[in-house]
């Protein structure tokens, strides 16, 4: 039952308070949180930012559907996923899985030949709605975390890509971002959301039994 309990406290904050900050070792938390996420194949296709230079945040301000949220909160995470899967990628993800484990080198050869087939059969714009679809179930879990922690957060999809995109140089390292995490403490004043009663659907309309 914590989890829900954490999970019927926690909103989308709308303002922060930017005198407050998280410290390192709940970001450390938080960031684990996503690290620990399930991906698909084990890949981890993406990677998370952890921005909390003002300077580089204030860079980042342009294109944001709410710039105050991202000024005023205490730290940004950009969940940035691959541009796209590659053998080498993938190679490189099992070479570490088979020394971390012990394993004989080329223990997943079959595993791993079946998905360069795969992805070698599709475009990387395919493999980009692929991959970014995997930092939602890190974002979520970080999400969590950071309500256990009783720190705010909120979720974003509302900014511009490339401009996030050029201040961190993420294409240059095959990258593209997907989603923001803005973290922090509310401002109780100004969030004007924090009052309001959580709504949700129904579980009589949520929920289909079969």
């Amino acid at each position: 039952m914590a989890l829900l309990g954490d999970l019927q406290w926690r909103h989308a904050t709308k303002a922060y308070d930017p005198t407050k900050k998280v410290s390192k070792e709940n970001i450390d938390k938080i960031v684990e949180a996503a690290r620990l996420a399930p991906t698909s194949s084990g890949l981890q296709p993406f990677k998370v930012f952890v921005v909390e230079s003002q300077a580089i945040k204030e860079k980042m301000v342009p294109g944001a559907l709410n710039p105050d949220v991202m000024r005023d909160c205490s730290h940004v995470l950009v969940f940035a996923a691959w541009d796209e899967y590659t053998p080498e990628r993938i190679d490189n993800v099992y070479d570490k899985t088979t020394e971390e484990r012990g394993l004989p080198a080329g223990r997943f050869n079959a595993y791993t030949d079946k998905l360069k087939q795969m992805y070698g059969a599709q475009t990387a714009e395919q493999h980009f709605e692929h991959t970014a679809r995997q930092t939602y179930i890190a974002l979520g879990l970080a999400l969590a975390q950071a309500a256990e922690l009783r720190i705010d957060s909120t979720p974003a999809e509302g900014f511009s890509n490339e401009v996030v995109d050029q201040v961190l140089d993420l294409r240059a390292q095959g990258l593209k971002s997907v989603t923001l995490m803005y973290v922090g403490y509310g401002d109780k004043e100004k969030d004007w959301l924090a009052p309001m009663k959580k709504v949700r659907t129904a579980k009589a309309d949520f929920v289909v039994e079969i």
